[in-house]
């Protein structure tokens, strides 16, 4: 009301002033005999009036109209302040009180629109900060030094399942339990005491059980007056929390069976043994392999094996103590870490092994998988750590290497770590990287053992591979080859064997006494399995223009155990090339005569384990006998290798094998001993003088 005229037109104002101005003037007429001595009784609260609602320029028309009609209307020419017969000092007087009045006015207005404006700054800016406040996701609150709530914002309320404002003067105790209550007051007090924000992380429970948590940030605050307050503001964090704890569940334990994992685990035994001096304890680390567990997947699916592990790991944690830790390591492998077991490393071992004992036990009974019985066994390698200072890596190297051993020993088993396997490991690992080197360094050659027909003709032979090595001289095959075949070097090797033979093959051509000989080299199955075998052995032929009639590539029975499919196609693209297969060490191995019947196979080689006691001993010579009566339904040419003796050759020659291979006639040479013997074999060599 006062600010009147800032909201009305100026036409509307000066109108106004006049009709006030008429008033006064009507007042002061019809109230008051016309030479009362107040002749500006009326004009003077008039004129204010005007200045004060209607602004400068209508009080000034006023003022002129009120001094001009109070003059001539309502001042008597008898009456005289000083001058004789007008009153001008009347007029003096009242112009002078509403110039003053109108200076005070404008004052007065302008202090007051400041006011109004900075009080309608403040009230925006509350109503700004209220409705951040409120409408905000997030806890805010503001406490005295006495611990009363003097604000709460709508959410705190909402959250907490206050009414509105019902929250105000009430105190921690009145709204939270006392464990919540104190923690509060302490915090509070911190804040208080040490000046300074303190941000926290809290949880909350609602009514309904379920935990929040909250990103709290309290500070202190002190208005003009010097009063203190605690102000605070939260965040609901819930939602990471979760994410965050979903991350280290990912990162430390096994999704599969909630178990720890490899991560957790090595930490685990970290800590171990960096506290076992300290503590004196001698500790156990069982290394699990479920046996056979891939035969499972391959056969009923992944959903069986991990309907195992699942059971597996159930069983086992309800056989452990609560202070060990049980983890998947991966795949079918579990650990489990056995802490503090005895200072006495006998008391340590014994107590190990009723623990490996039970688990034995434990995962030996049956398990029920989709409703089907299922019977499953395991192995275990235990190792004990702690009597000395070493890394993490030790305890989990020794173990591993006791359960290779109990995986050798027949499996369903458990050994400790012996200190001779692990020798042996070190020298297996060592001859692996030797033989890396001696296949780019060219440290091996080939040796051609010669193949003999009963008519006396040298009509082949089968390369050997040979490795001397630099330092330790001939390295026996025994020794390397399984190296080779579980590393993945044979597939290199193999590659070289090939190459190198077809080279030998086509030098052969040239050479009268060998040009018709047949050269057999063996496949390892991991050779065969490669994807390009058939284009590997096309381009060794190619690039040496070796005869491929002449070339004999000897399988394993292992290989039937892959893809029966694949090899059959990949020996029939091989045989229309030219190319002859024979299976080698017949009856030791996958002996389904169904796959062997469908094979493009040429020749059966009958294993020296059968033709070492040929004759002498009943089943080897049944066996011998019916791989040759095999052979001859097959329509199948057949060879025995480990000859040794005319009596064994006889005896084979009696039951139908007519081609030989074995010390009788000769050893493995090298290449240019073989030249010399294919020369001379056929014309001074006799079968009867053979001895």
């Amino acid at each position: 009301m006062m600010l009147l005229h800032r909201d009305l037109s100026s036409q509307t104002r000066y109108r106004l002033a006049v009709i006030i101005f008429i008033f006064a003037f009507l007042t002061r007429l019809l109230v008051f005999p016309a030479n009362v001595e107040l002749p500006f009784i009326t004009f003077y609260p008039a004129t204010v009036a005007v200045f004060y609602f209607l602004g400068i320029g209508p009080g000034l028309i006023v003022t002129a109209l009120s001094a001009t009609s109070g003059y001539y209307a309502f001042i008597s020419p008898q009456w005289s302040f000083v001058l004789e017969n007008r009153g001008y000092h009347l007029v003096a007087i009242y112009l002078t009180g509403s110039t003053l009045s109108a200076i005070v006015i404008y004052l007065l207005q302008n202090y007051a629109y400041n006011l109004y404006q900075t009080l309608t700054q403040l009230q925006d800016s509350e109503n700004r900060f209220r409705s951040f406040m409120d409408c905000g996701n997030f806890l805010s609150w503001m406490k005295d030094e006495q611990g009363q709530y003097v604000y709460l914002n709508q959410h705190y309320e909402k959250c907490f399942e206050l009414k509105p404002g019902s929250g105000q003067g009430k105190s921690d105790a009145e709204l939270f339990s006392q464990t919540v209550t104190d923690k509060f007051i302490k915090t509070d007090l911190e804040v208080l005491q040490n000046n300074k924000a303190i941000t926290t992380e809290e949880v909350s429970v609602s009514s309904d059980g379920k935990s929040r948590w909250w990103l709290c940030t309290r500070f202190p605050y002190s208005d003009t007056s010097g009063r203190r307050y605690v102000g605070g503001i939260a965040a609901d964090i819930t939602e990471r929390k979760s994410a965050e704890e979903q991350i280290e569940n990912l990162a430390f334990y096994d999704p599969l069976t909630n178990l720890p994992n490899r991560r957790l685990l090595m930490d685990r035994l970290k800590h171990i043994l960096n506290t076992a001096e300290r503590h004196s304890q001698i500790s156990a680390l069982l290394f699990i392999d479920l046996d056979n567990f891939k035969a499972l997947n391959d056969t009923y699916g992944h959903n069986h094996g991990d309907l195992l592990l699942l059971q597996v790991a159930q069983r086992l944690q309800a056989n452990i103590r609560k202070c060990d830790t049980l983890a998947r390591f991966g795949g079918d492998e579990f650990v489990i870490l056995l802490e503090n077991l005895s200072s006495n490393k006998s008391d340590a071992a014994a107590q190990a092994n009723i623990a490996g004992e039970k688990v034995l036990r434990v995962l030996g009974e049956p398990y029920l998988l989709d409703g089907k019985s299922h019977n499953s066994t395991s192995s275990i390698g235990i190792t004990l750590f702690g009597d000395n200072q070493e890394d993490i890596e030790g305890p989990l190297k020794r173990a591993d290497l006791a359960l290779y051993q109990a995986k050798e020993s027949g499996r369903n088993s458990l050994r400790f770590f012996d200190p001779q396997i692990q020798a042996a490991m070190i020298a297996r690992s060592q001859l692996e990287e030797e033989l890396r080197i001696a296949i780019t360094q060219q440290q091996l050659t080939l040796h051609y053992q010669p193949q003999i027909a009963e008519t006396k003709q040298l009509i082949g032979a089968e390369a050997l591979v040979r490795w001397q090595h630099p330092q330790h001289g001939m390295v026996p095959p025994g020794e390397f080859i399984p190296v080779a075949e579980d590393t993945g070097l044979i597939i290199k090797l193999g590659q070289w064997v090939l190459e190198t033979a077809c080279v030998q093959l086509a030098r052969w051509s040239a050479q009268p006494a060998c040009t018709n000989l047949t050269l057999s080299v063996n496949v390892s199955p991991h050779q065969f399995g490669q994807p390009d075998f058939v284009e590997q052995v096309l381009s060794a032929l190619a690039k040496t223009r070796a005869n491929p009639k002449l070339l004999k590539l000897e399988l394993t029975e292992s290989m039937l155990a892959l893809n029966v499919e694949d090899v059959i196609e990949k020996m029939s693209v091989l045989r229309t090339k030219g190319i002859s297969f024979s299976l080698d060490d017949f009856g030791t191995g996958f002996s389904s005569l169904a796959y062997l019947k469908q094979l493009p196979l040429d020749q059966l080689k009958i294993d020296q384990s059968f033709v070492k006691d040929i004759g002498s001993d009943t089943n080897n010579t049944a066996i011998a006998k019916t791989i040759i009566a095999l052979a001859r339904s097959l329509e199948l040419t057949v060879i025995a290798e480990g000859v040794e003796t005319e009596v064994q050759r006889s005896f084979l020659a009696a039951y139908g094998c007519t081609t030989y291979q074995g010390y009788l006639f000769s050893r493995p040479l090298p290449i240019s001993e073989f030249q010399t013997f294919a020369d001379t074999y056929s014309t001074h060599i006799d079968m009867d003088s053979v001895s």
